[in-house]
C-alpha cells in the first residue's frame, strides 16, 4: 500500500488532527525554521495527521503581499516527511484550500504537488455563491485530491448551510470525510444526520471541528429512523484548532475516548476542556482572539516566538491572558508543559 492509501486509511479510520497555527517573526516574515519545530512537537506528541492553511494558520497567507501559501505547505510537508522517514509511521497531510473554484483548484494542484493527502474545503468568504455553486466547487476540488467538507463557524467567516446542501456533499464520491465545525448543535446534527442517511455513509468520516463541544461530539452514537430503519452515526475525530495545544494531552485523551467511552468522569473532563477553550479561542469577545490565543499558549510554552498574527490589529482581547492564567492553573491535566520541555530539549 502506498503512502497516500495508508494516509487515506487512517484517515477514514479517525484520529488527532491539529489544526496548525502560522510561526512569524516580529517583522510578521514566514519563519520556516519555528514551523519545522512547532510541526515536530504534534508529531512527537503522536498527532495522527496535520492540517496547515486552514483558518488557525490565517487564510491571509494567500494574500499577494503575505504569499505565504506555498512555503507553509513546504516547511509542514517536509517536517513530516523526515517524521516519516525516522519513524516509519504515515501522517495524514491535510491542506486547507480557499476562494472560488479557479483558486481552489489552483490551491489544490499545489498541495498535490507537496504530497499532501486531502484537501479541507473552506467556505469563507463564499457568501455571494449558491449552495449548487459551492457544491460544483466541491466537485472540481474533489478531481485533485480527496476533499474533506467543512462546516466553518459563522462568526469566524463561515456560513449556515441548509440540510440539503450536506445531503448533496454526502453524494459527491470525492468527499471522505467532514469536518462539523458551526459551534451549534442543530447544526451539527443537520451534518450528521446528512451523513448518516447517505448512500455514501459507509464512505465518509466525520470529524468534529466543535472545539466548544469536543468531548461530547466524540463520546455520542448518534441515531436517526428513518423508513422503519434505524441508521447510526459517530464522530471518529478530530480536526481542531484547539488540538494544537496540549496535544500530548489530547493524544491520551483520544486513546481514553477510545477505550473507556462510558467513563461518566469523561463528562466532567468534557466540561472542563470546554472552559480552558473558551479562554485560548476567546468565546467572551466573539473569537475575535482565538488565534492570537493559540499562539499565547505555545508563546508560554516556548514552540513560538511571538503572538503576532499577520493583521497587527489582531491580538489577545482585553483580560484573555488572565482567562488563560485562570485555566491553566485550574486544570493542569490538560497541559503538557512537561512534554514540551523534554521534546524542545531533544530537539
Amino acid at each position: 500500500m502506498d503512502r497516500h492509501k495508508k494516509a487515506l486509511k487512517i484517515l477514514s479510520e479517525g484520529t488527532v488532527i491539529p489544526a496548525t497555527p502560522l510561526a512569524i517573526d516580529e517583522n510578521r516574515r514566514f519563519d520556516p525554521e519555528q514551523q519545522k519545530l512547532l510541526t515536530g512537537y504534534y508529531l512527537a506528541a503522536g498527532a495522527g495527521g496535520i492540517a496547515t492553511a486552514v483558518h488557525s494558520t490565517q487564510f491571509a497567507i494567500r494574500n499577494p503581499e503575505h504569499a505565504m501559501f506555498e512555503p507553509v505547505l513546504s516547511a509542514v510537508s517536509e517536517e513530516i516527511a523526515d517524521f516519516e522517514a525516522k519513524s516509519g509511521k504515515t501522517i495524514v497531510k491535510v491542506s486547507g484550500v480557499c476562494g472560488r473554484t479557479n483558486q481552489a483548484v489552483r490551491e489544490a494542484e499545489i498541495a498535490r504537488s507537496y504530497d499532501y493527502d486531502a484537501l479541507l474545503a473552506s467556505p469563507g468568504g463564499l457568501s455571494e455563491l449558491s449552495e449548487a455553486e459551492i457544491l460544483e466547487r466541491t466537485i472540481a476540488i474533489g478531481e485533485v485530491l480527496p476533499v474533506i467538507g467543512f462546516y466553518l463557524q459563522p462568526a469566524v467567516g463561515g456560513r449556515v448551510f441548509s440540510r440539503e446542501y450536506w445531503e448533496k456533499l454526502c453524494e459527491i464520491p470525492g468527499v471522505v470525510a467532514i469536518k462539523c465545525a458551526p459551534f451549534n448543535r442543530y447544526l451539527t446534527l443537520d451534518v450528521v444526520r446528512a451523513c448518516a442517511l447517505s448512500s455514501r455513509a459507509d464512505e465518509i468520516t466525520l470529524y468534529t471541528g466543535n472545539d466548544d463541544n469536543i468531548v461530547i461530539d466524540l463520546l455520542t452514537e448518534f441515531s436517526f429512523t428513518s423508513d422503519g430503519r434505524t441508521y447510526t452515526a459517530r464522530f471518529k475525530g478530530g480536526l481542531l484548532g484547539h488540538w494544537s495545544v496540549w496535544t500530548k494531552r489530547v493524544v491520551e485523551l483520544f486513546e481514553t475516548l477510545r477505550s473507556r467511552p462510558a467513563d461518566p468522569g469523561l463528562l466532567t473532563l468534557a466540561a472542563e476542556i470546554t472552559d480552558s477553550n473558551g479562554a485560548v479561542f476567546d468565546a467572551a469577545n466573539n473569537y475575535a482572539g482565538c488565534i492570537a490565543g493559540i499562539h499565547e499558549v505555545l508563546r508560554r510554552q516556548g514552540l513560538m516566538k511571538g503572538i503576532w498574527c499577520l493583521d497587527p490589529q489582531e491580538t489577545l482581547s482585553p483580560g484573555q491572558s488572565e482567562e488563560l492564567d485562570r485555566v491553566c492553573a485550574m486544570y493542569p491535566h490538560l497541559t503538557d508543559d512537561e512534554f514540551v520541555k523534554e521534546y524542545l530539549a531533544g530537539r
